[in-house]
């Protein structure tokens, strides 16, 4: 018998490290690993673009006609070992990041054929399995059958703080108090959205990472998807 290759569906709140302990454990199991936020925030860098949605209005019936045009891939970084969004064949990872983008993500993401066209796109990739997946409806909607399901999430405060450090590092002009708020304005739009809205799984276990350091988190987690491999023997 050996082990068999499972869909790792990871879920949460925003700026819980998801995509960063996602990578982590994609790299260590040989997994593939997708960002599923990041396929939102280029859709909000576009519809920024086309100026559908800014500080005042959001044009929605604009993006969603537009949304053909919009084609979203991804492709391996080399030298960071991985892989990287494109929009449109223009690599955006780094400016998808800002918190200008972040400030629209979660509006872009409660539009139901937005959800419909990237959810479509994420279960392709999954067909083969071997993978880790993080977002916001992983194991509820895209993955509700995953073998193993994580649901992480910390205090705002914490999620906030970490978020202005890594904001800062980058070299952006941001205040705590702007971090603050975009988390939980962010937290409130993701709960309550009528499509997919943010929630534990029944199945899911929860990670807390209020107290808990990168490392810790991370052999934590490391530990639990072996575990779970090993149960799925062929």
């Amino acid at each position: 018998m050996k082990d068999k290759n499972i869909i790792i569906a990871i879920d949460g709140h925003s700026s819980t490290g998801k995509s960063t302990v996602a990578k982590q454990l994609a790299k260590a199991l040989g997994y593939i690993y997708v960002d599923t936020g990041a396929m939102y925030r280029a859709v909000s860098l576009y519809a920024m673009r086309k100026n559908f949605i800014n500080e005042f209005t959001f044009d929605k019936e604009a993006l969603e006609q537009d949304l053909p045009a919009i084609n979203i891939t991804f492709e391996m970084n080399p030298e960071k070992g991985l892989a990287e969004v494109l929009l449109n064949g223009e690599n955006v990872e780094h400016i998808i990041r800002t918190l200008a983008v972040s400030k629209h993500v979660s509006k872009i993401a409660a539009i139901s054929k937005v959800r419909k066209k990237l959810v479509e796109q994420q279960q392709k990739m999954g067909v083969n399995k071997g993978i880790v997946m993080d977002g916001r409806d992983i194991g509820t909607v895209v993955f509700p059958d995953a073998e193993l399901k994580l649901f992480m999430t910390a205090t705002a405060k914490d999620r906030a703080e970490r978020r202005f450090i890594e904001l800062k590092e980058r070299g952006e002009d941001v205040t705590y108090e702007a971090v603050l708020k975009n988390v939980v304005n962010r937290d409130h739009i993701d709960s309550t959205r009528k499509d997919s809205p943010l929630r534990k799984a029944e199945d899911a276990i929860k990670i807390d990472n209020s107290n808990l350091t990168l490392q810790e988190q991370f052999d934590h987690i490391l530990q639990i998807a072996k575990t779970a491999i090993s149960e799925n023997v062929v």
